[in-house]
């Protein structure tokens, strides 16, 4: 492997360059910064699987963008996790929530339904790039795939970028041991190789009745596929894997590049200030509505921070 890489292990987007095959790549690593977000939801353990998976799904995308902004994922779909939503604003930061029914979650663990397709059911996902107020949106929309969010992902990129690519996606708890017992933490990891066009153009999707010869570049895509699912889930997630040092046991034959690692964190955009915004916008009669216990609480959905007003401070100045 060339090139000077800085040891980092974790909360990272790590880009690198298959030079011999004339594919681009990264690899997301998440740490501490996912097992805060799926800690301070206490959800189930599969549904913060799917968490984990989104958020590293969205920090692989949206941290290829080239422009300030936000890339937002969302699912929707007919399942008891009704709701995905992981929101990335550059250069390097996330949070993200999952919506569920409660009663039929319970009903789902309890027989044993915990695949994606039980969980997420029908639906569609959503990839929004938002580079602002003065600029238009861009969303691109395909169905969920019963096997989960990495092979939606690819529908995605298939139809809308139309650029080749393949992605595998991890996230589960890591237990360790620490003085007073077993410690378990959260991890969440992703790697995806996409072509780069040459002089052939754009390869990797060809119509399955195609019976020519392949192409050097098909066969220098098919062969980098085939290397990227060998990787296994326990390679994404172990904290002591250097992400370069996973880069060399797939790709070392070929001539792996790997550049430098830029840093992600978790951040939150509430305060106290967007959520009486928030608040008001409902009126006064409904500020009404929302009171118990003489005050009214509010709890940020991302980041699950509460805010506690009294009604006058959020109907001061209303009609």
């Amino acid at each position: 492997m060339s090139g000077d890489v800085a040891i980092v292990l974790d909360d990272l987007v790590q880009p690198f360059q298959i030079e011999g095959l004339g594919i681009r790549g990264r690899i997301v690593r998440l740490g501490p910064l996912v097992d805060r977000v799926l800690k301070a939801h206490a959800y189930p353990e599969p549904v913060s699987r799917l968490l984990g998976e989104a958020l590293a799904l969205t920090v692989m995308i949206g941290s290829a963008l080239k422009f300030d902004g936000r890339f937002i994922l969302q699912t929707q779909g007919k399942g008891p996790v009704g709701m995905l939503v992981a929101d990335f604003q550059t250069p390097g930061s996330i949070r993200g929530y999952a919506q569920v029914d409660e009663a039929r979650l319970a009903e789902a663990l309890e027989s044993g339904r915990t695949a994606p397709a039980d969980l997420l059911g029908e639906g569609y996902l959503a990839l929004t790039i938002d580079q602002g107020a003065d600029m238009e949106r861009y969303q691109g929309i395909v169905s969920l795939h019963p096997e989960g969010l990495s092979h939606s992902a690819h529908e995605y990129f298939a139809s809308s970028e139309q650029v080749a690519t393949r992605i595998r996606l991890a996230a589960g708890p890591y237990y360790h041991r620490e003085a007073g017992g077993t410690e378990k933490n959260w991890r969440a990891g992703a790697i995806m190789i996409q072509h780069i066009a040459r002089d052939g153009g754009l390869t990797g999707y060809r119509e399955a009745e195609d019976e020519s010869p392949y192409t050097e570049e098909e066969e220098n895509w098919s062969r980098a596929s085939i290397l990227l699912d060998t990787v296994e889930d326990h390679e994404l997630l172990d904290p002591a894997l250097e992400p370069n040092r996973l880069l060399y046991r797939l790709f070392h034959e070929d001539g792996v590049r790997a550049y430098d690692p830029s840093p992600v964190e978790f951040s939150c955009r509430c305060s106290r200030d967007r959520m009486t915004s928030v608040l008001r916008s409902f009126g006064g009669h409904e500020i009404d509505e929302m009171v118990q216990d003489g005050v009214i609480t509010a709890t940020c959905e991302f980041c699950s921070e509460v805010y506690v007003f009294e009604p006058a401070e959020l109907k001061d100045g209303l009609n």
